[in-house]
């Protein structure tokens, strides 16, 4: 047996034990499509939004390295990056991942755009160095790495939710730390939402067809969330459930609508109204494909994550009045790469 082989099979037999021994430590595991809306002016050009997996059993010891969770850990967020330190996918705590926080008392009650730089700095400062370094007079870079903190600052979230077993978990984490982890990134056929379609078959084979007629063949995130909200549907066994995050209030701008590629140019009159001028059989023909294949009603109505729920409001909604940020930087923490919270059943209810 090649050597590669011999250590990816190694492994998948180490993380499969480990996951089998503290099994009885965290049930309900699950792995859940998170379909996050656009923003900004980059949003407003390509309104497809963005597609991560939150894997509520998987934890991590380092951005690049996977491992099963602690009694107490939350999971972690995985998602495929453009120029984040040349690396193609990066793992995040999901409180962390959702509000540049490490616990979910520190949340604040609403957020401004200056609040929600200085909580992402600081978490870089204390775990995220060695992927984001500071410039030389020691402030923030610039680029990418904003979107591995802070996602709930800037965009409503959805989530499509699949029960896992310890050997599903074993297997994506093999998959990953096997990985050659080096960035992949292409906007047409590499994308996020191509990563979480990998991820997702791995867990469920042949769950997540490619949208040939409404997308031109190319993944989106609104299409990941059709083929798992209708694979759920034909497999009951699997525990599909439904969940939302909503975005924290205050100044920042809200995010807009999830559209599919073919959805987005049927519902602007900017771009139907002349391409039925200039080729009306096109027109229909594309119209025809949204309406057959491309059609899907996002969960506005889903519960709260409940896994992010305090004891009298949601996460983003209560006041909590602990967070006091640092008026110098904060000196290098060693790496905690899962926040320590007490386990809770993550979702409440089925799709809608």
């Amino acid at each position: 047996m090649p050597v590669l082989r011999m250590r990816q099979a190694a492994n998948f037999l180490a993380a499969a034990l480990c996951l089998v021994v503290l099994a009885p430590l965290r049930a309900n595991a699950s792995i859940s499509l998170l379909v996050e809306e656009p923003f900004g002016t980059f949003g407003a050009f390509n309104p497809t939004g963005h597609a991560a997996i939150y894997l509520s059993n998987v934890c991590a010891d380092a951005p690049t390295r996977l491992r099963v969770c602690h009694g107490g850990e939350m999971g972690v967020v995985v998602s495929r990056y453009h120029r984040v330190d040349g690396y193609d996918w990066v793992a995040i705590p999901l409180v962390p991942y959702l509000y540049a926080v490490e616990n979910l008392d520190d949340v604040p009650e609403s957020a401004t755009p200056e609040l929600e730089k200085e909580l992402r700095d600081r978490y870089r400062r204390e775990h995220l160095l060695n992927l984001a370094p500071s410039k030389a007079d020691g402030s923030a870079p610039g680029g990418e790495w904003i979107q591995l903190v802070g996602s709930s600052y800037d965009r409503r979230i959805f989530g499509f939710q699949l029960d896992t077993t310890p050997e599903q978990d074993a297997a994506i984490i093999a998959k990953l730390n096997d990985s050659r982890n080096h960035g992949q990134f292409n906007l047409f056929y590499r994308n996020c939402a191509d990563f979480a379609r990998s991820i997702l078959r791995t867990t469920y084979p042949g769950s997540i067809p490619r949208n040939a007629m409404a997308d031109f063949w190319l993944t989106t995130p609104k299409h990941l969330a059709r083929s798992v909200t209708k694979f759920g549907a034909k497999k009951p066994e699997v525990g599909f459930e439904v969940f939302q995050i909503p975005q924290v209030p205050g100044s920042i701008p809200r995010s807009r609508r999830i559209d599919g590629i073919g959805e987005s140019l049927v519902r602007s009159k900017k771009y139907i109204v002349p391409l039925a001028f200039l080729s009306p059989t096109t027109a229909a023909s594309l119209v025809a494909a949204y309406v057959g294949t491309g059609r899907f009603k996002m969960p506005k109505e889903a519960p709260l994550m409940e896994a992010l729920e305090q004891k009298d409001a949601p996460v983003g909604i209560v006041v909590t009045g602990k967070l006091e940020l640092p008026l110098t930087p904060s000196p290098v923490a060693d790496a905690k790469m899962c926040s320590v919270q007490e386990p809770a059943t993550l979702l409440q209810a089925g799709a809608q």
